[in-house]
């Protein structure tokens, strides 16, 4: 203690604690990459402080618009799975690699983008070009639209997993009718899990009666 002048374990009983002086608190890469036209907003508060995030459009954005590449660590394994996200892998050379993002500063904002539920609410298209995943904007982006995203056509094939359209201007003409697919074709045969990708199943690790 400076005032009274003695070395002390722990506070000094006569003029109390030190006021603690807290470091401003740095964003994490994944939120620093975030367009200014484009913001984050907190849709759900869970067990443990956890906040389930949403990317909102700030202003009006075009269609056609392309954001990315996305950024996350190659690895064979995921080691970060949330439902409301998309699974992403991408091909390099010659291997099958997951684009995996276990914190926020391994990652960029895209990480953020929650997938569509259907057609009515999907803005984006994810796909795979020269070994990277872009999203593009599939029709105009009004203010204060959150940005949900599916897997393109292809990226979807890739992905061992169904395709959600968009339905066409009318100037285009529609894409043919495609057969719908079960949300969730794969089933763990041991504890019975289902994954919307064989993926996921793949990198699903089974926990089933004591026995790993």
């Amino acid at each position: 203690c400076e005032d009274c002048g003695k070395s002390l374990i722990g506070e000094c009983k006569l003029h109390g604690p030190l006021i603690r002086a807290k470091d401003r608190v740095i964003p994490s890469r994944a939120r620093l990459t975030l367009p200014h036209y484009l913001t984050l907003r907190v849709l759900e508060l869970r067990a443990g402080n956890q906040q389930i995030l949403g990317v909102f459009a700030k202003k009006g954005i075009q269609k056609r618009t392309q954001f990315g590449p996305y950024v996350g660590q190659l690895s064979t394994k995921l080691t970060c799975y949330d439902e409301s996200r998309l699974v992403l892998q991408v091909l390099k050379d010659g291997g099958k690699y997951f684009l995996d993002t276990p914190n926020e500063d391994c990652g960029n904002w895209m990480m953020f983008v929650r997938l569509a539920r259907n057609q009515e609410e999907q803005t984006l298209v994810a796909y795979q070009h020269c070994g990277e995943v872009y999203f593009t904007t599939v029709k105009p982006i009004e203010p204060h639209t959150e940005l949900k995203v599916w897997y393109a056509a292809d990226y979807a094939k890739f992905m061992e997993t169904s395709a959600v359209f968009i339905k066409e201007e009318s100037d285009v003409s529609p894409l043919p009718p495609v057969a719908k697919e079960p949300i969730d074709p794969w089933i763990c045969s041991s504890c019975g899990s289902t994954f919307a990708t064989f993926a996921l199943l793949e990198s699903h690790q089974c926990i089933h009666k004591d026995r790993v």
